[in-house]
């Protein structure tokens, strides 16, 4: 049985850098189902917020917890870039690379990756270089290797700050497939508009500081 890896826990946490405070103290508590929109300007912390959740940078001061403990949650949850990280490889084995590094069979990952590729609306033929394919399509697909292992919790970094409007319309549609399907996603935006499409709660940052914890509509106002 896997254990849930929820709820995660902040406990007045500090990320410093060069001597200087860029996040905190936070003191959130991450659990429950939905998205979670993480808002404010450049510079406020979203995306150290979002690196520290995930274990990407180290915590100076203060604590975070998860339930079922650090290893097993950091294979439970899975991270997408503001610019997606490529590797030298195929679409498809790029998007089986996390089955492959659990010891998935080749055939049987790429069968698997095949099928996550046209679940997020990328065109075979997926043997084609990763490095051939357009923004919009590099996003789906580290959103197709993001989602290949089904996680608990989804960290996405203003994925789609490059992206035109059909693109972003493309990933909103699998992240509210995602949410559907019980993943619990954190991602940070500028877009007000996204926010309203997407958010079940929002947290505002400023200065490195989080300034108010609401629900969307209360925050945002609107529909």
């Amino acid at each position: 049985m896997v254990t849930p890896c929820l709820p995660a826990r902040l406990d007045a946490v500090e990320l410093r850098r060069q001597g200087r405070t860029i996040l905190g103290p936070v003191d959130w508590t991450l659990e429950g189902e939905g998205i979670t929109i993480l808002m404010g300007p450049n510079g406020s912390g979203k995306t150290s917020l979002l690196r520290a959740l995930h274990g990407l940078e180290r915590i100076n001061r203060g604590r975070l917890s998860w339930n079922a403990g650090w290893e097993e949650a950091r294979r439970a949850q899975a991270f997408v870039f503001q610019t997606p990280i490529l590797m030298r490889r195929s679409i498809v084995d790029c998007i089986a690379y996390p089955l492959r590094l659990d010891g998935v069979g080749i055939r049987s990952a790429r069968a698997r990756a095949t099928e996550a590729a046209g679940q997020v609306g990328l065109d075979g033929p997926f043997d084609r270089p990763a490095e051939v394919l357009s923004g919009g399509e590099k996003q789906k697909m580290a959103l197709a290797r993001a989602l290949i292992r089904a996680p608990q919790v989804l960290f996405l970094d203003e994925p789609c700050a490059n992206l035109d409007g059909p693109s972003t319309k493309a990933i909103e549609d699998i992240l509210r497939t995602a949410r559907g399907a019980g993943t619990r996603i954190v991602m940070s935006t500028h877009d007000i508009g996204q926010a309203r499409r997407l958010a079940d709660d929002v947290l505002f940052l400023h200065k490195g500081q989080l300034r108010d914890i609401a629900r969307a509509p209360d925050f945002l106002g609107g529909t």
